[in-house]
């Protein structure tokens, strides 16, 4: 999702974009959605109508979307909510990142390549760059969200936290129907007002959505031209590079300790060489491709280690998170077929790696087949998949801290 520089990534759910939310079951609260005073609600929004975040919107306009608009209590546990477990790296990319999305990915890619190479044209962004968005922000068109922005948005401009913020989102969800770029039907998304094919926010939409397919109207739900030339334009604005990579991933040298690491602390290209650092895809020496780039450790200094250039920091200002950044920049490397391995060269620093959307399906149909009542197999690891794992994690003296991984679905594999 992309959020403006006052982040509402910052809030509960960090950076988690809604095909991963969907994935990891943490797209619906756990605790009771809280009473809300309807009448206080009405007054809260009339009152709304002469601040100046609202000036822009006319009266009829703003008369016409909110009589009888209903508050959306369910919208306020998500707000306050802390998922339930941190996620590591290694189960993040390998939900966002799997054979399922890149086979999606690299059909859409084909049917889309005209179009992307337009876009290229004009904004400079390589098509893969683009689908990798694309892909991790909906799977493709997949995920769009189902929330009614005008719902969400006017709920938590009146209560909750960071009203003042929310309250300038619902303005420009009402500028945006004001336009007739897109009519209210099709304003749904996340619960925090993200939405569209790469889930923009209202303000992103505002400044950054572009009419490409030439229909008068900047739509990027159902015109996926749209969507993708406005996901260009704004990686062209956030300091895009043409025909420079996002970065790659490196071999370092047994038993070296960085002096300097992170995104931010760039060196040049000819520094990381002296340092004996190399390509970890046959060890070769290190491309020139990028003016500087930053040691990347995101599971530290036994796991994936990566320079990262200018590109990915465009990523990383889509969405503030690094490991969100690297999914999108695995996906697009992926995608147009410049490597088949789904994962890296090195492994990660962990005995029990994540799962794939197709396994976690697996393994809730194995604990399905064990008498757990979980539903159906869909692959959403939720509450009542936790509970079940605790059940089978206990019962084989595993660890029963409720997540999906490789050695439960191996035990339970074995044991079918």
């Amino acid at each position: 999702m992309k959020y403006p520089f006052s982040r509402i990534s910052r809030l509960a759910l960090r950076s988690l974009p809604l095909t991963l939310l969907a994935a990891a079951g943490l797209a619906q609260a756990q605790e009771a959605a809280p009473q809300i005073n309807e009448a206080a609600f009405r007054s809260c929004l009339a009152n709304l109508q002469g601040t100046p975040a609202f000036r822009q919107v006319s009266a009829a306009t703003f008369a016409r979307y909110t009589d009888g608009l209903q508050p959306d209590p369910s919208v306020l546990p998500l707000l306050n909510r802390q998922p339930e477990f941190s996620m590591p790296v290694w189960d993040y990319l390998a939900v966002l990142v799997d054979q399922e999305r890149v086979a999606d990915g690299r059909a859409a890619y084909r049917k889309w390549l005209p179009t992307l190479r337009q876009i290229q044209q004009r904004y400079g962004v390589e098509p893969a760059m683009v689908m990798g968005v694309w892909g991790v922000e909906s799977n493709f068109g997949q995920n769009l969200g189902g929330r009614p922005l005008l719902n969400s948005l006017a709920t938590l401009s009146c209560e909750g936290r960071r009203q003042a913020y929310f309250r300038t989102e619902f303005a420009n969800t009402l500028r945006i129907l004001q336009s007739g770029d897109v009519p209210a039907d099709k304003l749904t998304g996340s619960w925090a007002g993200a939405f569209g094919q790469t889930q923009f926010m209202p303000s992103t939409f505002l400044s950054t959505a572009v009419d490409f397919d030439g229909d008068g109207r900047r739509d990027i739900v159902d015109s996926v031209p749209d969507a993708l030339a406005s996901t260009a334009n704004f990686l062209r604005k956030a300091g895009y590079r043409s025909n420079e990579p996002w970065g790659y991933e490196v071999r370092l040298p047994d038993g070296y300790t960085p002096a300097v690491s992170g995104r931010r602390n760039k060196r040049g290209l000819d520094y990381w060489a002296s340092q004996g650092l190399r390509l970890a895809d046959g060890g070769g020496a290190l491309p020139r491709t990028m003016a500087s780039a930053g040691l990347l450790l995101p599971a530290g200094r036994n796991g994936p280690a990566f320079l990262v250039g200018k590109n990915f920091d465009t990523l990383y200002s889509y969405n503030a998170s690094e490991n969100y950044a690297l999914a999108i920049a695995q996906l697009s490397t992926l995608v147009d077929g410049q490597r088949n391995r789904v994962g890296f060269i090195q492994a990660w620093p962990t005995d029990d790696p994540g799962l794939s959307r197709a396994e976690n399906r697996e393994l809730q149909t194995l604990l399905l087949a064990r008498g757990h009542a979980i539903g159906t197999a869909d692959g959403m690891i939720g509450a009542k998949t936790r509970e079940a794992i605790r059940a089978e994690q206990s019962r084989l003296g595993m660890n029963g801290n409720g997540r999906a991984g490789q050695r439960l679905l191996q035990a339970l594999r074995q044991q079918r």
